[in-house]
């Protein structure tokens, strides 16, 4: 007699497979990657950092799960840095792909600890930011005001662009010429820009802003140094007027 099969009933004895986990099935908040778009980089952890290098997870295993599961195997963070590519690819479900992309991120860790600070150029007189700035502010035909931040020996930490444009109309904000400062920890700032007229002399709109920024720097502990007027091939220091002490 054929065995009949009641409807609710399955002669279909396949293992199941899981569902695979992914990072894109956590709620937005949760996933690593959008996390350190909102929060910044330095509010992640160290499982959130390894899980965005790493990319993707295996089979039945996320990022984060593998992330978690290489700083466990390794100790801690430091351990797993130190660890050989073959160990890093023995792990399951790591493999050799990954373990390259983390070795890598753990040299370029290692690079930037290992940069030593005689390698930054030191600011001694205004000449030297002239130097240091010329070759960006040639044939520009319009202002672009710059912040270069220096650490306790007056070398430089890093140059950035804070506005673009003329700044009797677009006014340079203490905000955004003190940013990047506070975070950086900078000892101090000299600020310059160019005049595209060729003529280095300060301009009224000039010299309000520098004192402008100049009470900022005093309030957050972040004093102003000099102020660089770039023209053509020459410049002018507020500094060396006697306009900044």
């Amino acid at each position: 007699m054929a065995k009949v099969l009641l409807k609710d009933q399955t002669n279909d004895d396949t293992p199941k497979i899981p569902v695979r986990s992914r990072i894109k099935d956590l709620p937005l908040e949760e996933r690593p990657r959008e996390r350190l778009v909102h929060i910044g980089s330095e509010n992640l952890s160290a499982k959130e950092l390894i899980a965005i290098i790493l990319r993707t997870g295996s089979v039945n295993r996320t990022a984060l799960d593998l992330a978690e599961g290489l700083i466990c195997s390794f100790k801690d963070l430091r351990g797993l840095a130190k660890a050989s590519l073959a160990e890093i690819a023995s792990h399951p479900g790591v493999g050799q792909t990954k373990a390259i992309q983390l070795k890598a991120a753990f040299e370029l860790g290692c690079r930037v600890l290992t940069t030593t600070v005689a390698q930054l150029p030191s600011i001694k007189k205004p000449q030297d930011i002239y130097d240091l700035l010329k070759v960006s502010f040639m044939d520009l035909d319009r202002e672009h005001f710059k912040v270069v931040h220096l650490n306790t020996k007056n070398q430089v930490l890093k140059v950035e662009t804070t506005a673009i444009g003329v700044l009797s109309s677009s006014p340079v904000h203490p905000r955004e010429v003190f940013k990047e400062a506070i975070k950086m920890s900078s000892a101090g700032i000299i600020l310059a820009h160019n005049h595209p007229s060729g003529d280095p002399s300060p301009s009224q709109d000039d010299l309000l802003l520098t004192t402008r920024l100049q009470n900022a720097g005093e309030i957050l502990g972040i004093p102003v140094i000099d102020h660089v007027v770039f023209g053509a091939s020459r410049y002018i220091s507020l500094k060396e007027q006697g306009r900044i002490t």
